[in-house]
């Protein structure tokens, strides 16, 4: 895209009108959601100014919300908030208690795992973005290295390189903590059911999200727990008001949150509001389990920093792991139990003693040999480049009523369709045409909300596989759409 040399204007700085002019090229459309503006030399040269001249041109579009920079990548054209639909409206889920439901979620994660299908429901990474051939040099090294070690059954909380690693990595988040507080687990989801059991008793009541992640459910159903829903916006996440009002009935025992870029909204509470989550959590004395497994997948800027990083008195439980940028196979995750500990440390020695040794070798060699600040930058692009398309893909194929999310980070996408709109008869319709997505009942405590909303997976490698699929998607919604209107519009 050759750009002619700029006369300057009278009364208009020459900077001023270089980002006028790369401003046009992209709301006329030109330039799309996505595309790489030219390089600082390249454009330089095209228009016959200054290098710093192009800098200022677009460190001025990045002030006006237009471009992105990424870094050792270039300049990118930022997702218009105007050229998205609108955002699902905050949540309004039922205010009291209730069992829970999960009787779908068996069915559907079965399928997930079909090979057979375009995998758009499952919130799995892809596994050709992540680093595996050097995963799998650095096992193959572990084992040659620690032929008896990697067999024994190692220490209970844990492999101490492993956990030195993870405390400093933790320090990007905002939190500082040590490795003797840190249970080693296999995966998150093993590091929150040892949370949940070792600070409830069947019949307690959990509040969280609302939608929330199903595992979550499975593991509060399997405890025997009640779950008190919170409003939930799509940005910003649990509305603090009613929280503050359910923790003031007594009936709260425990909170549960995917406080980064949340499974499945996308939301991410500012620091401000982690901060006032954590005084309520102090002035009523109730702790707060954070599942952070998507903390690390930021589109931009710095790493958000964790609830546990505005921790003052030790009652947020942390979670995490590898499991969505390094490795889903090899079940590496981790909690930091604060004054809970020795109880996360017990149900750890009950349940399976330790996580294997061979797994943890090998991620604390990758964590320590520099290698994944790199593949996270590399990441963190491919995640954003592949959401633009699946926003861009939703918003060329899908019904207009339709309601989409604006996830900052992560890889999961929520739409919301109009009421009377069936997402259990799109997920059904979808495998007939071999593509799998997940229904937002499963997402629902109660298994009674989010029935008109689904959940997109957006880790998954761009083709035309997946283009062919979200345009299948969007017809299969529109005619349902149609046939509601006709009903309603019938005599």
């Amino acid at each position: 895209m050759p750009l002619s040399p700029i006369t300057l204007a009278p009364h208009q700085v020459l900077y001023e009108q270089v980002a006028e002019r790369l401003m046009q090229l992209i709301t006329d459309g030109t330039l799309q959601p996505g595309d790489r503006l030219p390089s600082v030399r390249k454009l330089r040269s095209q228009l016959s100014v200054s290098t710093s001249t192009v800098m200022e041109a677009y460190r001025l579009l990045e002030d006006r919300g237009l471009i992105l920079v990424r870094p050792q990548s270039g300049y990118y054209v930022k997702q218009s908030p105007l050229n998205l639909p609108q955002e699902p409206s905050t949540t309004t889920p039922p205010r009291q208690a209730t069992d829970i439901d999960i009787s779908l979620a068996f069915e559907v994660m079965d399928l997930m795992r079909n090979p057979e299908l375009i995998q758009l429901g499952a919130a799995l990474p892809a596994l050709e973005q992540l680093p595996l051939a050097q995963l799998n040099r650095l096992m193959g090294k572990v084992l040659r290295e620690n032929s008896l070690l990697a067999h024994a059954y190692g220490t209970l909380l844990g492999d101490l390189g492993l956990r030195v690693e993870v405390a400093k990595r933790m320090l990007d988040a905002g939190c500082s903590v040590h490795s003797d507080q840190m249970v080693i687990t296999n995966g998150a989801n093993e590091a929150i059911y040892f949370c949940l059991q070792a600070l409830t008793q069947p019949g307690d009541t959990v509040a969280i999200e609302s939608p929330t992640y199903f595992a979550m459910l499975e593991a509060m159903k399997c405890l025997g727990l009640k779950a008190l829903t919170l409003s939930t916006h799509p940005r910003d996440g649990i509305s603090l008001s009613h929280l503050e009002e359910a923790l003031e009935s007594g009936e709260v025992k425990v909170v549960m949150l995917v406080s980064n870029f949340s499974n499945p909204l996308g939301s991410c509470m500012d620091d401000t509001r982690k901060k006032q989550l954590v005084e309520l959590l102090n002035r009523y004395n109730t702790p707060l389990i954070e599942d952070d497994v998507y903390g690390d997948i930021c589109f931009a800027g710095a790493r958000p920093k964790a609830i546990k990083a505005f921790d003052t008195e030790d009652r947020v439980l942390y979670c995490a792991s590898v499991s969505k940028t390094l490795s889903p196979g090899l079940r590496v995750g981790w909690c930091v139990g604060g004054r809970y500990h020795p109880a996360i440390a017990q149900m750890k020695s009950i349940i399976n003693q330790n996580t294997a040794i061979a797994p943890q070798l090998t991620v604390a060699a990758f964590l320590a040999n520099g290698g994944y600040d790199r593949h996270l930058r590399q990441l963190r692009r491919a995640y954003r480049d592949q959401m633009i398309r699946m926003q861009q893909a939703e918003r060329d194929y899908f019904p207009a009523e339709t309601c989409m999310t604006r996830p900052e980070g992560g890889h999961v996408l929520w739409l919301e369709m109009p009421q009377g709109f069936d997402s259990m008869r799109l997920y059904r319709e979808a495998l007939d045409q071999r593509i799998a997505i997940a229904p937002g009942i499963m997402f629902s405590a109660s298994g009674q909300c989010y029935r008109n909303c689904f959940r997109l997976n957006t880790a998954v490698v761009w083709s035309e596989a997946v283009e062919q699929a979200m345009q299948t998607l969007g017809k299969l919604a529109k005619t349902q759409l149609a046939e509601n209107f006709l009903r309603a519009d019938g005599p």
